[in-house]
């Protein structure tokens, strides 16, 4: 349920563009993503900062794509989004006693130092990936098949990337249950 709470902007983004046009849809994203902070904080009296950094790419990237008429600026988002992560997971390994990926993850994974790095690195090159990804889909083809990439493309590739890490991490979680038992 909350994986469908947090693709609600892209959800109803996609549906609008599909409906009518890109500025309908950025409009309706823009709406989307200030009633998703809304309505999360009045259920859990606190925002999620992703909720607030989607809705001010969203709020800014999107209001000039409506107030200059040019949708290159909502098709930079999605890559502004990743490379920001990118440099957020980056920047964990020398702001803090740990990477922000173990941060996240420690309590419920045991890992080896150099495996925790080696984790925060492929996260980091698949924002990057991504990101780049997303200009490319954006420049080379027409907005219908970067609407489509938007919602299928970067969520069809993430679902790879984790499929591929719980891969590359389920030899040191049998190690983990070895040593366990």
């Amino acid at each position: 349920m909350k994986l469908l709470f947090d693709l609600f902007p892209v959800i109803l983004f996609f549906i609008a563009y599909k409906l009518y046009d890109i500025y309908t849809a950025t409009a309706v994203a823009i709406v989307a993503a200030i009633a998703q902070v809304f309505f999360y904080y009045i259920k859990h009296r606190t925002v999620e900062k992703m909720h607030l950094i989607t809705a001010a790419l969203i709020l800014l990237l999107g209001g000039l794509t409506l107030a200059l008429n040019d949708e290159t600026f909502i098709k930079w988002k999605p890559t502004l989004v990743n490379w920001g992560f990118a440099l957020v997971f980056w920047g964990s390994h020398y702001i803090g006693s740990k990477p922000i990926i173990r941060r996240m993850l420690g309590e419920a994974l045991s890992l080896p130092d150099a495996v925790w790095a080696r984790l925060s690195m492929l996260w980091i090159t698949f924002f990057i990936f991504t990101g780049a990804l997303n200009l490319f889909v954006a420049y080379t083809f027409d907005t219908d098949t970067w609407v489509n990439f938007k919602l299928f493309g970067l969520m069809g590739l993430t679902l790879v990337f984790l499929i591929l890490q719980g891969l590359y991490l389920a030899k040191y979680l049998q190690d983990e249950r070895k040593e366990s038992e």
